[in-house]
């Protein structure tokens, strides 16, 4: 799909139907056919595209004469319940050329759609270099807003497994520490890019670019030390909720064999005085059915109270 956006005068952001100079193109899963037009209207390169477009691609940025391509990670919530993580990350690329900028997702995503329903402030499609480091702004508090979704999630996960039996909470966790992994990799591969991006001159920057360009670097970093603690609790909490999931376990097997040990004492002196054998004591006696009864009762709770106190039960 392709959108054509462009900032009119009055500085709005009006749709076109072709492409203008100082406009924005956003390919969303482009055809080979959308991929054609859009490399033969801006003379882009079909491989900055289709690069875009890889799933595995890794984050990176890299200029061919006065055409940027910028690939960066950006957080995505998982809609497939069949996947455990409940968060991934896919790459997005912004190209920037003297005439255009072009978005590349395999999906849609709500960091274009806050740019398209004017979200963002101070958006204009023909000021590139900002409108590339707004996305990247964008990006980045994304992740930081995952990041305190994931905390709630643990802080909630944690309250179900104090007195929990059960593997369900310790998947969840699993699965959270899988999406920290997946942050992880890939905020540090956008932090390089963004010290790529400091260190040479790919683009014209002026000194608001340049603050909004410290202000992403701070965001980024501030988002890999969230996802580094979390990562590192989540691992000690998993390993500690795991021992408490088989103590609990223990201290039930513990109870059960208490009771049947309890429970067991009356059948074994029923079966004793039932025994098909002369001469057995009282036994014509006219309650007869009371003395193996009481030598039972007395028996058990005498073994009950030996446990209890030490607190077997």
């Amino acid at each position: 799909m392709i959108d054509i956006y462009l900032t009119d005068e009055q500085d709005n952001l009006i749709k076109k139907d072709e492409l203008a100079k100082g406009c924005w193109i956003n390919l969303t899963r482009p055809s080979e056919f959308e991929i054609g037009k859009i490399v033969r209207g801006t003379g882009i390169p079909s491989d900055y595209i289709r690069d875009s477009l890889d799933d595995d691609e890794r984050s990176r940025i890299e200029k061919e004469d006065d055409t940027v391509l910028i690939i960066v990670d950006f957080p995505v919530l998982v809609e497939d319940e069949s996947d455990s993580a409940p968060y991934d990350t896919i790459p997005l690329g912004m190209i920037v050329t003297p005439f255009y900028f072009v978005t590349v997702c395999l999906q849609s995503n709500p960091i274009i759609d806050d740019f398209v329903n004017n979200k963002i402030r101070n958006f204009f499609t023909y000021k590139k270099t900002r409108f590339t480091l707004q996305i990247l702004y964008a990006i980045a508090r994304y992740y930081l807003r995952y990041l305190k979704t994931i905390d709630r999630r643990t802080s909630l996960i944690e309250r179900e497994l104090h007195e929990s039996m059960r593997n369900k909470e310790l998947f969840n966790l699993l699965a959270l520490e899988k999406t920290l992994v997946y942050f992880t990799t890939s905020l540090k591969s956008n932090n390089i890019v963004m010290e790529k991006m400091t260190r040479q001159r790919f683009m014209r920057m002026y000194e608001d670019d340049q603050d909004l360009l410290e202000d992403v670097i701070i965001e980024i970093k501030q988002a890999i030390e969230m996802s580094e603690v979390h990562s590192n609790i989540l691992s000690g909490m998993m390993d500690a909720y795991a021992s408490v999931i088989s103590n609990n376990v223990n201290v039930v097997m513990k109870f059960l064999t208490t009771v049947t040990i309890v429970l067991s004492i009356p059948t074994m002196v029923a079966s004793f005085y039932g025994m098909n054998v002369q001469n057995i004591p009282f036994a014509s006696e006219a309650h007869s059915f009371w003395v193996p009864f009481m030598i039972a009762l007395i028996l058990s709770g005498v073994t009950a109270l030996f446990f209890w106190k030490k607190k077997y039960f």
